[in-house]
């Protein structure tokens, strides 16, 4: 029994709206930014990683007072010019600038929520 042509054409437009409302969410959660900030310290990592998606990921050490625990700072970086410059800064003091993106559908973007948009060496 073959179904109604306007059951087809019912499901079709279902499916072209719904992919629509995603395609839009999604690109509303990487353009606006929950929070913006700054935040320095020794450059840990950085790594491109991914088993499908490659996104860079890394790791920034905060060390806010001498013989205090480290905070790390995990972050993603979706530029590859600004990944280049924060390789070169492994292992030394830095201050990134990012961007907090809260709700993205999937981690293809990268595994935070925070995105690094520059880096700038600190001097000691």
């Amino acid at each position: 029994m073959a179904l109604p042509k306007s059951f087809l054409t019912a499901i079709l437009a279902f499916i072209v709206v719904v992919s629509a409302i995603f395609a839009a969410y999604t690109w509303a959660a990487l353009h606006w930014s929950y929070s913006e900030g700054e935040r320095a310290g020794f450059m840990q990592k950085l790594s491109k990683k991914g088993w499908v998606c490659k996104s860079w990921e890394g790791e920034l050490s905060l060390v806010a007072l001498p013989g205090a625990a480290p905070e790390k700072f995990l972050f993603s970086v979706r530029d590859d010019e600004v990944a280049a410059k924060i390789n070169q800064q492994v292992g030394q003091r830095v201050a990134l600038t990012y961007e907090q993106h809260i709700g993205l559908p999937t981690t293809c973007f990268g595994d935070t929520e925070y995105f690094v948009t520059a880096v700038k060496l600190v001097s000691p």
